[in-house]
C-alpha cells in the first residue's frame, strides 16, 4: 500500500539530446565544420552527409534532404547555407556565425596560397587533365550520395514516385533541354511546394478527424 506521505515522482521527459546528437560547444562547431570544409573538394554533398549524418548524426537522412533543399533554394553556397542553418538552430546567432568561420577561415587561407601556385602552372597540360579528372570524381560523389538519400523519400508527404517524377523532370528540365535554373525552381519547385501543402493539408484533415 502506498504510503501518502511518500512523493510520488513524476515521469522525466526524454532529453531530446540523448536520441540526437548536438555540437558540443561553439568549438565543437567551429572544428567541425572547418574539418568539413578542408574536405569538400568538388563532392562536398558527399563529404557533408557523410560528416552530419553518419558520422556525428546531428541530422538525420529525412532532416538532411530538407534543410539541403532549403540550402540551395537560397543564394549563395549551399553548403554555407547549411552551416548557418545548423549554427542558428543549436546555438542561435553566435552559432551561426562560428559555422560560417569554421567553412571559410582555413579553406579561404589554402585556396588564396593554391591560386597564387595554380597561376604560374595552369596552362600546364597535365594540370588540366588532373582537373578535368577531379571534376569526373566529384560528379560520381555527388551521384553516389544522391542515390544514399533517396531511401528518405520514401517518407516524404508528397510520396516516393511524385518525387521521382519531379526529380526526372528537374533533370530533363536541366541536364537536356538547358532550360535556365531560375525557371526551373519557379516553375517545378513551384508545383512541388503546391503539391506538398496539398498532401499537408490532407494528412492534417486525416488526423484532426482522429
Amino acid at each position: 500500500m502506498t504510503n501518502p506521505d511518500t512523493p510520488v515522482s513524476k515521469a522525466q521527459p526524454v532529453s531530446t539530446d540523448a536520441v540526437h546528437p548536438r555540437p558540443e560547444s561553439l568549438t565543437d562547431l567551429f572544428w567541425s565544420f572547418t574539418w568539413l570544409a578542408l574536405q569538400g573538394f568538388g563532392g562536398v554533398l558527399a563529404v557533408v552527409q557523410r560528416e552530419l549524418v553518419e558520422k556525428k548524426k546531428w541530422l538525420t537522412r529525412e532532416e538532411f534532404v530538407e534543410d539541403w533543399a532549403v540550402a540551395q533554394i537560397l543564394p549563395g553556397p549551399n553548403v554555407v547555407n547549411l552551416s548557418l542553418m545548423i549554427g542558428d538552430r543549436y546555438f542561435g546567432l553566435r552559432g551561426a556565425l562560428v559555422a560560417l568561420a569554421g567553412m571559410l577561415a582555413f579553406p579561404m587561407l589554402i585556396v588564396l596560397v593554391v591560386a597564387t601556385i595554380f597561376a604560374g602552372i595552369s596552362d600546364s597540360p597535365g594540370v588540366q587533365g588532373a582537373l578535368r579528372g577531379m571534376g569526373a570524381v566529384a560528379a560520381g560523389l555527388i551521384t553516389a550520395t544522391g542515390l544514399k538519400l533517396a531511401g528518405a523519400l520514401k517518407a516524404n508527404v508528397m510520396g516516393a514516385s511524385v518525387c521521382w517524377a519531379f526529380a526526372a523532370i528537374t533533370f530533363v528540365a536541366i541536364a537536356l533541354l538547358r532550360v535556365p535554373l531560375a525557371w526551373v525552381l519557379v516553375s517545378v519547385g513551384g508545383l512541388a511546394c503546391v503539391w506538398a501543402y496539398r498532401q499537408l493539408a490532407r494528412v492534417r484533415t486525416v488526423e484532426s478527424s482522429e
